[in-house]
């Protein structure tokens, strides 16, 4: 199907010196990101609130094909552990829906720390899709979440799994939940957020990638190793840029 989407950028859009001249000179780094790649992953929002209008005029600077992954925050992750998170889902859905039709993914990544506990994921993620119906993923870091019962809720709830690099539980590396969407994130391997992929790790994911595209399954793969800066050159050649 030519017309599934294959979404691929980086997290944040911050352009370094030495791939400036891969993109063009003129706008904000936002604007000269988004005319080279077509998604990118909001970071930010998981530290810190950002407004409505401030989402709103990132939607305006990129073009309408463009889509926006965005982190749900970490006092709903990290301080509530998905407990009683309604009032804080309230404030996040206000702020991102200012993206618009341009919002293509929320992103839930756990600490290493929460185990999986059946009834307060069905509770939050149903909280979630009753305020907002965009596609949601979810990236769990404790080996509990990557058996049976834990995939065969997401599946349930529709949200799909995160595939990661480097891997940290069996499973960890391919998608799962939900196989209406797939979700890549690459963090860098061996050394997480430093280490640059070379050409095997990255024909491999344009296979994939293709793969996900022939089946009619929206794809995302999002390089997360900004620490050196090798995440845009990542990016760009497996986009064919």
């Amino acid at each position: 199907m030519t017309d599934t989407p294959t979404h691929i950028g980086t997290a944040g859009w911050s352009v370094p010196s030495r791939y400036a001249d891969r993109f063009p000179a003129e706008g904000s780094h936002l604007e000269r990101y988004a005319r080279r790649l077509n998604a990118v992953e909001i970071n930010t929002s998981f530290y810190r609130p950002h407004r409505r209008e401030t989402y709103e005029r990132w939607a305006t600077s990129v073009p309408a094909e463009f889509r926006f992954a965005v982190k749900v925050p970490r006092t709903m992750t990290q301080e509530r552990r998905l407990k009683d998170c309604g009032d804080l889902l309230d404030r996040f859905v206000s702020e991102v829906e200012g993206l618009g039709p341009k919002l293509g993914v929320l992103l839930v990544q756990l600490p290493p720390s929460l185990a999986f506990q059946a009834e307060i994921t069905e509770g939050f993620f149903a909280e979630l899709h009753r305020r907002i119906d965009t596609p949601a993923v979810c990236e769990p870091r404790h080996a509990s979440w990557f058996g049976p019962e834990a995939e065969g809720l997401l599946q349930r709830l529709r949200v799909a799994r995160v595939a990661a690099d480097p891997v940290r539980a069996p499973g960890d590396g391919e998608p799962g939940g939900w196989q209406g969407l797939v979700y890549y994130r690459l963090h860098g391997s061996p050394r997480i957020y430093y280490s640059d992929y070379d050409e095997a790790v990255l024909a491999g994911m344009r296979r994939r990638l293709q793969a996900h595209r022939a089946a009619g399954v929206p794809a995302w793969c999002i390089f997360d190793n900004t620490a050196a800066f090798a995440a845009l050159g990542n990016a760009l050649t497996v986009a064919g840029r």
